[in-house]
């Protein structure tokens, strides 16, 4: 295998997401304009492998059960479920809302655990969701503490506008990245979903290199009031404290240079 095909192959996997989880041969040779008998050799490889199935009745290829196994790996060797869910679970409980770890991965922020909310109505997403790190308070809290070329590579790339909220003007950005390292967290409303807040604040690595987020989210009928938010805020940097001990003690396992 050449490192061409090894690039086209590697690529071909990021097209597989939640927004587009399903990809025909000639659709996706379309979309990445290349050949589709190269694309239809690319899939069927990694079907040989489980790491992508076929549809029998749409002949589409969807992720297989190996990413999961991957996936389960790559957490275990975290150990995020074993310390830090119990303490966003204990955040949720006390909050009354979804808590969310994100995780930094290139220019994406990776929902890598969850305690969700109690209440019926609340705001939820999956395990692996990425979203562009200018969208939301889970990912500009990470975007935040970026080095300031890697935040205008990222605005370079294009910034997709989600919602009406979503800011894709880079000196607006800019200054409400500012905003955000100088209070020392991200308070956002309706950016990636309509009508939902987010309340987000970093934790770093040993090196003081920003990793990952602990973000609060729920409908917005429920945001906070005022006194309640600087109450909320509090109690979010309290938790984050927690966890940062953690990845402080087990540095050794986060690999974001």
């Amino acid at each position: 295998m050449t490192l061409k095909t090894l690039d086209n192959s590697l690529e071909v996997l990021k097209y597989f997401n939640k927004q587009n989880p399903t990809w025909g041969v000639r659709e996706l040779a379309k979309e990445m304009n290349i050949s589709h008998s190269i694309i239809y050799r690319i899939l069927s490889t990694f079907e040989n492998h489980g790491f992508l199935i076929q549809n029998p009745e749409t002949k589409k290829y969807e992720l297989g059960l190996r990413f999961l196994e991957y996936g389960q790996m790559v957490k275990e060797k975290l150990n995020l479920s074993d310390f830090v869910l119990p303490i966003m679970k204990n955040l949720a409980e006390e909050i009354k809302e979804s808590v969310f770890l994100t995780w930094l991965d290139g220019t994406d922020g990776v929902t890598v655990e969850i305690a969700e909310s109690s209440q019926t109505i609340k705001f939820s997403v999956s395990i692996g969701t990425r979203t562009p790190l200018y969208i939301g308070a889970s990912c500009k809290t990470i975007m935040a503490y970026l080095p300031e070329k890697r935040q205008m590579d990222i605005m370079d790339n294009g910034m997709e506008k989600l919602t009406s909220e979503t800011i894709t003007d880079p000196d607006e950005m800019l200054l409400d990245l500012e905003n955000i390292r100088n209070q020392g967290w991200c308070f956002s409303t309706g950016e990636y979903s309509h009508s939902v807040f987010g309340l987000g604040v970093p934790l770093f690595n040993s090196k003081s290199d920003i990793i990952a987020s602990l973000t609060i989210a729920g409908p917005e009928y429920r945001k906070p009031t005022e006194e309640k938010f600087l109450e909320m805020v509090k109690i979010i940097q309290h938790a984050a404290m927690n966890i940062q001990r953690y990845f402080d003690q087990y540095s050794f396992k986060f690999y974001n240079d």
